[in-house]
């Protein structure tokens, strides 16, 4: 394990918890690969660790973990309920899957997706408020939560996620929703960052990355982490792995973070959540 430990500012979260505000992102790493990249990771500095029941690579990122040497207080590791485990027995036994996978602790666990057609996402959330107080589940959330699905928690008396896993980038900056989280009292995690790679070769982008002498892909976690989103990128290169996590020795000019925020076209990279429904 590398003595070298890049400083990553933390988030404080409503329950008093500190998340690391930069992570590795484990969407579309396959399992079979899954152990040894984030063992690159974990070795290039990375304490903040996302991934999903969904993802199909838990039992690799707990390994990684567990072959470390790391003392497991000092990471955080972040996973996700997947859709077809709403209801409560399911979702316990969901859950205990995943902590055995993990190595028998969640920092944070999200519900994934709040389901379209979802009879009432209210309920789901008390399955999470009795997996949190019933195991060893340290903090809870969501994931693609709207205004509206956020609201319904509110007006079912139900208690405040402590984050909402969205979607915001350049070209879907999704301010409306991020506004509404900070009303709430709600910590923003920003996936697809890099807009699922369409940032590389924007001309804007290369540009501004010349300006300040980094990559595209600094510059753009730059201005989410200076909006103050947490972001989890993803890489396979361990180099690139390195660059992502050096985001923290620059600022950009409140000029260039609009000149950022302008290249909004309301272009999503993944799902629309008022219309995902996909329970698989």
């Amino acid at each position: 394990m590398s003595t070298t430990e890049p400083q990553i500012p933390t988030i404080l979260l409503d329950d008093g918890r500190a998340i690391p505000q930069l992570g590795f992102g484990t969407f579309q790493v396959p399992p079979e690969d899954t152990e040894r990249v984030v063992s690159l990771a974990l070795e290039a500095g990375y304490r903040h660790l996302d991934t999903a029941q969904m993802y199909g690579n838990e039992e690799g990122v707990g390994r990684a973990v567990a072959a470390s040497g790391l003392d497991r207080a000092d990471l955080w590791v972040t996973t996700k309920l997947n859709n077809q485990f709403h209801e409560r027995d399911a979702g316990r036994e969901a859950t205990e899957r995943s902590l055995e996978a993990l190595g028998g602790r969640i920092d944070l666990y999200l519900v994934h997706w709040p389901l379209a057609m979802h009879e009432d996402v209210a309920r789901v959330w008390e399955v999470m408020e009795e997996i949190r107080a019933d195991l060893p589940v340290d903090s809870v959330g969501v994931s693609n939560f709207t205004d509206a699905n956020l609201a319904r928690l509110a007006e079912a008396g139900l208690s405040t996620p402590v984050v909402d896993q969205i979607e915001s980038n350049p070209y879907f900056v999704n301010d409306e929703l991020r506004e509404s989280c900070a009303a709430r009292g709600i910590a923003v995690e920003a996936w697809s960052p890099l807009a699922q790679g369409t940032v590389f070769g924007d001309p804007q982008l290369e540009a501004l990355a010349r300006q300040v002498d980094r990559s595209v892909s600094q510059v753009v976690l730059r201005w989410t982490v200076q909006r103050g989103d947490i972001v989890f990128p993803k890489s396979s290169d361990p180099t690139r792995m390195r660059e992502n996590l050096e985001v923290f020795d620059f600022e950009l000019t409140e000029e260039q973070m609009a000149s950022i925020s302008s290249l909004h076209n309301g272009t999503r990279s993944g799902p629309d959540p008022d219309s995902f429904d996909w329970r698989g």
